[in-house]
């Protein structure tokens, strides 16, 4: 069974059945705006973040907290599991910081803080050895662990999105100037860039879907846009998706060939 798991401003997790559009299971600890959500990959786990200035650890089977960690001064904007058995969480805050939290240690004080942005961090993803973030101060930054490197592409505009390709080698940063850019890993060299949505002002995820042949986004006009990953030429504008309101993020399933979408009208809507 596949299932969706949704953060909201109503300080809620929920799992949902998209399916059937039925309610699975409600998690309840947030005393602020949820913003964001990772899940282990044993789907056994997962953490959440937000207002809190926390990151939540959460048992889906007991739909109770396992662990808090405190430590950031400001919202925490994005989260991620890395590590042996995702025995870390990773997750990065408004006060410009990404902090690494052991899971398995009963210590309460994070192992690693990342210190380099000079603005908020917006978002971040954990591949292997590697951590890659996006920050308000118009760079991406990519933290080799292994290495002990840090590698620096400025964008520009604040970055509100970033996904890696399957391949390793590109990218995907969506940006408050109306455009979501893939950039080669290695050179920080745009390979195409992707317009048409409006995105402005409000933190909007974009995503890669069917083996990465394509770049799904939302947009402040309430609309879903497909792009062909290749040529950069919009594929589909799905209008009126969430009421002519912000579509906020994307999440697509290969394996099903289905893919969601959520907006600030309160619904999250399955697309085949």
């Amino acid at each position: 069974m596949n299932l969706a798991l949704t953060g909201s401003s109503d300080r809620l997790v929920r799992l949902f059945n998209p399916t059937t559009a039925s309610l699975v299971q409600t998690f309840d600890a947030h005393g602020y705006e949820v913003l964001d959500i990772a899940v282990s990959q044993d789907n056994a786990r997962f953490t959440s973040v937000g207002g809190d200035k926390q990151v939540f650890l959460w048992d889906v089977a007991t739909a109770r907290t396992l662990r808090r960690f405190a430590g950031h001064f400001g919202r925490v904007n994005a989260v991620d599991f890395g590590g042996e058995g995702d025995s870390v969480v990773v997750s990065g805050s408004f006060d410009a910081t990404v902090r690494l939290w052991d899971c398995k240690s009963q210590s309460t004080k994070p192992i690693q803080v990342l210190e380099e942005a000079k603005d908020s961090v917006s978002t971040l993803q954990v591949i292997g050895h590697e951590i890659c973030t996006g920050s308000v101060d118009g760079r991406v930054r990519v933290y080799d662990l292994r290495m002990g490197m840090i590698y620096v592409d400025v964008i520009g505009a604040p970055v509100t999105s970033l996904r890696q390709t399957k391949d390793g080698n590109a990218l995907l940063v969506s940006t408050l100037d109306n455009t979501i850019r893939l950039i080669d890993k290695g050179n920080g060299v745009v390979l195409q860039s992707y317009r048409g949505h409006v995105n402005k002002d409000y933190r909007i995820r974009s995503s890669l879907g069917l083996n990465d042949a394509y770049v799904v986004s939302g947009s402040e006009d309430g609309q879903i846009y497909v792009w062909d990953l290749l040529d950069g030429k919009v594929l589909h504008r799905l209008d009126d998706a969430h009421a002519k309101k912000v579509a906020s993020a994307v999440a697509v399933n290969d394996g099903r060939k289905e893919w969601l979408s959520a907006g600030v009208d309160g619904t999250v809507q399955v697309w085949g």
